[in-house]
């Protein structure tokens, strides 16, 4: 089988990256940007990112997430700690983060350091979750492999039955991840392949770097 996609062609035409209307940290521009990207429309998850770490076997891998927070410190996300992508962080913190938003033609990549956030950070955040999702994360032994879909199922519905009317405590192995950045590349699509690149690239633990690079 094969499909040849030589054809596929696009010419981005919608928006323009300069110097001249860039903010000094990268975190205000990624503010500007999603903002814009959600009063654009078009894109029904905005917060989807892809999160790409170096697994325990030695290869990268990479999968899609959902953004929960974000501040002057970095990009907040959860997920089981006792998971793949838990365990890979756990062994090499140093992470990658993307977006792609195409109503816009915009790309961001982020490269940064991974840390687990505060428990009550993750405590607060579990609780607000709807009940559904708060049993979930006590039924899925995430990344591991199961006989079939039953088994979580039949796991869910004692859980159901276990914590009608109680609280659903958050699960130990469940919570939050801070991706500090150290470098973060915004991407704009442009006519003629001579796309916009402007990188930033912390220094010194302060001071942000602005680059321009070559499409």
């Amino acid at each position: 089988m094969q499909k040849d996609l030589s054809d596929y062609r696009k010419s981005y035409e919608k928006k323009e990256l300069t110097e001249g209307n860039i903010s000094d940290a990268p975190m205000q521009l990624f503010q500007t940007w999603f903002y814009e990207v959600e009063q654009a429309g078009g894109v029904e998850e905005a917060n989807a990112m892809t999160v790409s770490t170096i697994g325990l076997d030695g290869y990268p891998k990479n999968r899609v997430v959902l953004l929960k927070k974000f501040t002057h410190e970095g990009f907040v996300f959860y997920t089981n700690y006792h998971s793949e992508k838990g365990r890979a962080i756990e062994a090499n913190p140093k992470v990658c983060l993307s977006f792609f938003w195409p109503n816009l033609e915009r790309q961001v990549i982020v490269k940064g350091t991974a840390q687990k956030l505060a428990e009550n950070l993750s405590d607060g955040y579990f609780e607000s979750r709807p009940v559904g999702s708060r049993l979930g994360a006590l039924a899925s032994p995430q990344s591991e492999v199961i006989d079939n879909r039953e088994v979580l199922e039949k796991k869910l519905a004692a859980l159901e039955v276990e914590y009608k009317g109680r609280d659903i405590p958050r699960p130990e192995h469940w919570g939050g991840y801070l991706v500090c950045p150290t470098s973060v590349e915004f991407w704009q699509g442009r006519p003629n392949r001579l796309h916009d690149r402007i990188r930033y690239t912390l220094e010194n633990g302060i001071d942000w770097k602005k680059e321009r690079l070559a499409p």
